[in-house]
């Protein structure tokens, strides 16, 4: 299969000629320009698309997808509303659950934290596979101190460790001796929990429903039900269920509203730095502008010739449009390889550490998505395309006979 002849001469023209060797320079510029410009924007899409899904996989691994609550307060037979709720198609697993919010302190040191009360048979949350040392089994036994769990952050704040006895103070004050006096409880720590979430590991303790239940005094009822469901994205359509299953008394929270302000946050910062880095390849199409301009201005009798030959003013854009995409593609292919080799070895060795007090995270993750790739691509070969447009148009309006008549 013979190729076009304008594909032919646009490839041509590109290659290098000892006469001018300017022309092939900005070629490589131009193509530099191109690569450098995809490689930013895979890389840093990669790197927030990476954020966001490890973001999203450990709030969701530490939190239920579903929260299902009472407007009235506890919720009492939380047995009965478990076995409606399982009954859903789209629902794995339901939990009970108690939270409040307590002081932790161990001799001088003291931290504000969420206590949790949870049964640990039947728990949903990914805590029971992180455990960092200790065992996620702290049912009370006989007349034994309450067992307790905390994050590995707050076992250094506090600095414990598995066996120490630490006290846990409510807000709420209840009678003593001496008048109304706060409420503190010993707690022996046998477990330490690392999410790898600075929030989490720092402000979260687990103990037993049982525990918490005698702490809190909320008697046999519960804070809510945690609900684990098939497909996170149809916990919209599950929570909307919930008053029709369980009552009019009865309403839940899905992780999209739990999180909205946060994942909101996440998704604009991704598409206002898709906006700002493809600026960069906006650059680098001006660098194909003048490129071919340049090429014009040299190829000026070649231009000419073959219009005498009879190629059309289509013809000739033509040659200059493939030149110019030919540039952008070429950048664009090194791009991605670029793009892909540095989010691998990001990934992959975790070159890049990050202060989980500020990030969250401990480590910078990368996820690279086909899609990121797809539209990277196809933006910067149709903004390559564009800065064709008008050299092509120059070269295709040029008067073969003025041309050749300044030769004579």
């Amino acid at each position: 299969m013979k190729l076009p002849y304008q594909l032919f001469i646009a490839i041509r023209y590109l290659k290098l000629k000892r006469k001018n060797k300017s022309i092939s320079f900005n070629t490589l510029v131009s193509i530099g320009g191109v690569a450098v410009g995809v490689m930013v924007l895979i890389v840093v899409l990669s790197v927030m698309s990476g954020f966001h899904e490890d973001l999203r996989n450990k709030i969701l691994g530490v939190n239920a997808h579903l929260v299902v609550l009472n407007y009235y307060g506890g919720i009492n037979e939380y047995k009965k509303v478990i076995a409606k709720i399982k009954k859903l198609s789209e629902v794995v697993g339901a939990s009970p659950f108690i939270l409040g919010q307590v002081m932790i302190s161990k001799g001088k040191r003291a931290h504000g934290i969420y206590l949790r009360g949870v049964n640990p048979s039947n728990e949903i949350t990914i805590i029971k596979n992180r455990m960092k040392i200790g065992s996620f089994d702290f049912i009370k036994k006989n007349n034994e101190i309450s067992p307790i769990i905390i994050g590995s952050e707050l076992s250094a704040i506090l600095g414990t460790y598995i066996g120490d006895i630490i006290y846990i103070i409510s807000p709420f004050q209840e009678p003593g001796p001496f008048g109304m006096l706060p409420k503190v409880k010993k707690f022996k720590v046998v477990g330490i929990f690392e999410i790898g979430m600075y929030e989490y590991d720092t402000n979260l303790a687990i103990t037993s429903i049982k525990a918490a239940q005698e702490f809190f005094k909320t008697g046999d009822s519960v804070t809510g039900i945690e609900v684990i469901l098939k497909n996170i994205y149809k916990a919209t359509k599950v929570r909307e269920k919930i008053p029709q299953i369980l009552g009019k008394d009865f309403y839940a929270k899905d992780w999209i509203q739990l999180n909205r302000n946060l994942f909101s946050a996440l998704k604009l910062e991704k598409f206002t730095m898709f906006v700002i880095l493809t600026l960069i390849i906006l650059v680098a199409s001006f660098n194909i502008i003048s490129t071919l301009i340049m090429s014009v201005i040299e190829k000026e009798r070649e231009i000419a010739i073959l219009k005498t030959m009879g190629a059309t003013n289509k013809a000739i854009m033509s040659i200059f449009i493939l030149q110019g995409l030919i540039i952008g593609i070429t950048g664009t292919v090194i791009g991605i390889i670029g793009g892909y080799l540095i989010g691998y070895i990001i990934n992959n060795y975790d070159i890049i550490k990050l202060p989980a007090d500020v990030y969250y995270l401990s480590h910078l993750p990368v996820k690279m998505k086909l899609f990121d790739f797809i539209i990277v691509s196809v933006s910067a070969i149709v903004i390559s395309l564009f800065a064709t447009v008008y050299p092509a148009y120059q070269a295709a309006k040029l008067d073969p006979v003025e041309i050749l008549r300044s030769y004579v």
